[in-house]
């Protein structure tokens, strides 16, 4: 019998500015686990991703990651307090109730990529 168990599952996400993007990811709180050959590898915690040094302008605007939390308020203050809205000029929503049982924001990367930071409120 095949042993077909996942161990992970990473996204690649887009970068327009390979050194930009991995100095927000940084700033945010990510750990930058290895690099090479135009990739990154960042975790926090159980969440990682693949930073690549390759970007289609229409696909990053478009592009979007969801992070399930335990205390959404938490990461939205961390967000708050951390220098990456001033020093990227990035934006980050107000926490919203949502219909589908969820607590959430939005957080755009700087060159478009939306993240939602959710928490389960069932």
């Amino acid at each position: 019998m095949p042993n077909l168990k996942v161990t992970e599952i990473k996204a690649f996400v887009p970068s327009k500015d390979f050194e930009l993007s991995k100095q927000f990811y940084k700033d945010l709180g990510f750990t930058m686990a290895s690099e090479g050959g135009g990739i990154a590898y960042f975790n926090f915690g159980r969440v990682s991703f693949l930073l690549q040094d390759f970007c289609a302008e229409s696909f990053a605007e478009n592009f979007m990651m969801h992070i399930l939390v335990e205390d959404v308020q938490s990461c939205w203050d961390h967000v708050q307090k951390s220098s990456v809205l001033a020093k990227y000029g990035t934006r980050v929503t107000a926490l919203e109730d949502q219909p589908w049982k969820m607590r959430d924001f939005c957080l755009d990367d700087p060159f478009g990529v939306l993240w939602r930071i959710g928490q389960n409120t069932d």
